[in-house]
């Protein structure tokens, strides 16, 4: 159990949302675009997120097409998502620190978590983008919590726990996604926790 905490920080994709039939979208495209099999494209991003990059990106790079347009229509919460948020919050603030489009208030009411989280920093909002660390400062100055009473959960090593840890939030990665291939090379990425799904994160808290 992690003590003297204030605030729990979560990222919203792959960790709070499940991305997965957004991301089978957005493959199917660049299959269609470049006239090859979806498997063909989906082993291609896994090599890349196992080399530590961003898998979509890549392939949609080393295939010459564009990158279409992420569909978050497609997006839907993991399902134990709600009830841990709730748990969370009786003895916790909840705070976001996402990159996200403009909406993401709007979109977590819409997923029905809204009402659970106290505090939302949003990449467009802010203009300013994980792994910035400016944009776990501008967290920190709005809650009026310490680094060292926080915890920032995310399934990105390069974008949540690294520049969150280098400012002395506690770290938890959540396994989920694409994230889940990353290796770990050096101390400044290894967390303090890893977890494989948001109900673990209880056991933790």
């Amino acid at each position: 159990m992690i003590e003297n905490i204030s605030w729990v920080f979560f990222d919203i994709g792959s960790t709070i949302i499940n991305e997965q039939f957004a991301y089978e979208h957005r493959f199917k495209e660049i299959a269609e675009a470049a006239n090859i099999s979806y498997y063909k494209v989906y082993q291609m991003v896994i090599n890349y997120y196992k080399q530590n990059k961003k898998g979509d990106l890549e392939v949609a790079r080393a295939l010459d097409v564009t990158l279409s347009k992420w569909h978050s229509e497609d997006e839907v919460l993991y399902e134990n998502a709600s009830q841990c948020l709730e748990i969370i919050k009786k003895k916790y603030k909840i705070g976001i620190i996402a990159n996200q489009p403009f909406g993401t208030v709007e979109r977590l009411e819409k997923h029905g978590i809204l009402q659970h989280i106290d505090l939302v920093i949003a990449s467009t909002e802010e203009g300013v983008a994980k792994p910035d660390k400016r944009i776990f400062e501008t967290a920190l100055e709005r809650s009026g919590c310490k680094s060292e009473n926080a915890i920032m959960i995310g399934d990105r090593i390069d974008n949540d726990i690294v520049p969150a840890k280098s400012l002395g939030f506690h770290t938890i990665w959540i396994k989920q996604g694409f994230g889940q291939y990353w290796k770990v090379t050096c101390e400044q990425e290894k967390p303090d926790y890893t977890v494989t799904c948001l109900s673990d994160i209880i056991l933790i808290l």
